[in-house]
């Protein structure tokens, strides 16, 4: 009688909360996932000199049909996991916000892209300055002062510097050179915004999804104990299984108050990436599975060593040094000075005029110092071409590992474990109703299905955000980028 009365406790407590979520459509599609169950394309995203990549992002997995595209994806699903109701008002406001949304306004307000522009201005106006012809020299020029009492020659002068071997010509072209190099240096920084806004758009939904289940595991660990409390006052249990029913509720408050704020730093984040603090938490429009890239080194080494702002940024600074090396070989040659004048002789009331042209001779400084400096700063940047490139694949190698990790992982969870830990769940369901497992074992299993929906979501986000590492480039930090 007693095994009866907390059977049917336990059934109804189970059939009002976690069958409802273990048996939803999304739940049961686990076990008919299949490797090309995620196939599409990928985002648009802003284009980003020199980078010719551009490629269509779909937030959502199409139905596959007969003729998909060439890309074929083996991303996991991530709404197996169960369906939630909203979070309440206070934690985010009901408006929904989507990850254009967000790139707009890092666009437009993330500092260190208005900074990147402040510098390719002020080389814009050094560019204008370097081109700028010296001013004349107007002056007085008095002589014979004094002389026999009188005034002697009183008059005046103007005098030009006349540049030789285009000299104008050739700074201007070395500033146009520095230009592009800034240039390439706004489009490192605006990739570097870009990622920073997607990875952190996506740690929000892991974190805003990771909450959702905390609340409902926090829920059902709740009126778990209070079913306790029922069947140790009946004596169906033991108070070593209403103790333990008790600990178990505790935790997944803890869980849920930790998963509060690790949806609160995450949005903190994300708005500082965006450089709008103040924006309240609000839902995202999105989804954390969409459609992942199935990522291969070869593709993405020759995507990267093409594409890079980073490589483009160094060429165009080997570019500026081979600029520079031919303004050194024009100051081999001198600039010249010419001088005109006229005085008046105040003793012999005449006008008389006096014209000067003078020229260094380069005989001991022939800028030998500067032209070997400019050849050395060819080979550095040369060098440095070969650096950044083995530097940018070293890094690729780095942000490879968690791709690979997690993607197995998130496959296994969605192939083998989520459907494992589901149907484990239904067979200690019928077990305990059938009185061959106790409570401490349901609720076991009851953990055990809510800590692999929980694993399943990080492995999703840490997939999520070594994909996005991967295809910005591997430029990220935006907000630390000192140069």
């Amino acid at each position: 009688m007693f095994r009866y009365t907390q059977s049917i406790a336990i059934i109804t407590l189970l059939a009002t909360t976690v069958l409802p979520a273990c048996r939803s459509p999304e739940v049961q599609r686990l076990s008919t996932v299949t490797a090309t169950e995620s196939i599409g394309a990928v985002a648009e995203k802003p284009v980003i000199q020199p980078v010719a990549y551009e490629e269509k992002r779909s937030l959502q997995p199409p139905e596959p049909t007969l003729s998909q595209p060439k890309r074929v994806d083996h991303a996991t699903p991530v709404d197996s996991l169960p369906p939630h109701p909203q979070p309440p008002a206070e934690d985010i406001s009901p408006a929904r916000i989507t990850i254009d949304e967000l790139e707009s306004i890092a666009l437009q307000r993330n500092p260190t892209l208005a900074r990147a522009e402040a510098r390719i201005s002020a080389a814009r106006g050094e560019w204008l300055q370097v081109g700028l012809r010296p001013n004349p020299r107007i002056g007085y020029d008095g002589g014979e002062i004094g002389n026999e009492g009188g005034a002697g020659l009183q008059g005046a002068f103007l005098a030009q510097e006349i540049v030789t071997a285009e000299k104008l010509r050739l700074s201007r072209n070395v500033m146009d050179r520095e230009i592009d190099r800034l240039q390439q240096e706004f489009a490192v920084q605006q990739q570097r915004v870009l990622t920073d806004v997607r990875r952190s758009f996506y740690d929000v939904l892991a974190a805003q999804r990771a909450m959702d289940l905390a609340r409902d595991l926090a829920q059902i660990g709740e009126k778990a104990y209070e079913t306790s409390q029922s069947l140790l006052k009946s004596g169906s249990i033991s108070e070593v299984d209403m103790l333990q029913s008790r600990i178990e509720s505790q935790q997944a408050k803890i869980l849920l108050g930790n998963s509060r704020n690790r949806h609160r730093t995450a949005w903190q984040q994300l708005t500082t990436v965006i450089g709008d603090p103040s924006l309240p938490p609000k839902p995202l429009d999105g989804d954390l599975l969409g459609t992942v890239p199935a990522l291969t080194w070869e593709q993405a080494s020759r995507r990267l060593l093409s594409e890079s702002p980073e490589v483009a940024a160094a060429y165009a600074n080997l570019a500026k040094a081979q600029a520079a090396s031919g303004r050194a070989n024009a100051d081999r040659y001198p600039n010249w000075e010419a001088q005109a004048g006229a005085q008046y002789d105040e003793s012999t009331r005449d006008t008389v005029a006096n014209v000067q042209l003078s020229v260094p001779l380069p005989i001991y400084n022939r800028n030998q110092g500067g032209i070997r400096q400019a050849q050395s700063q060819i080979a550095a940047a040369q060098a440095d071409i070969t650096r950044i490139e083995l530097l940018l694949q070293q890094r690729l190698a780095a942000a490879f590992e968690p791709y690979r990790n997690s993607r197995a992982q998130t496959e296994a969870y969605a192939q083998q474990i989520l459907p494992d830990a589901k149907k484990s769940l239904d067979i200690a369901v019928k077990s305990y109703e059938g009185g061959e497992i106790g409570f401490l074992s349901l609720l076991n299993v009851q953990r055990t299905y809510f800590q692999t929906q929980v694993a399943y979501l990080e492995a999703l986000r840490q997939l999520r955000d070594s994909a996005e590492t991967i295809d910005g480039l591997l430029l990220t930090d935006s907000l630390q980028t000192e140069k």
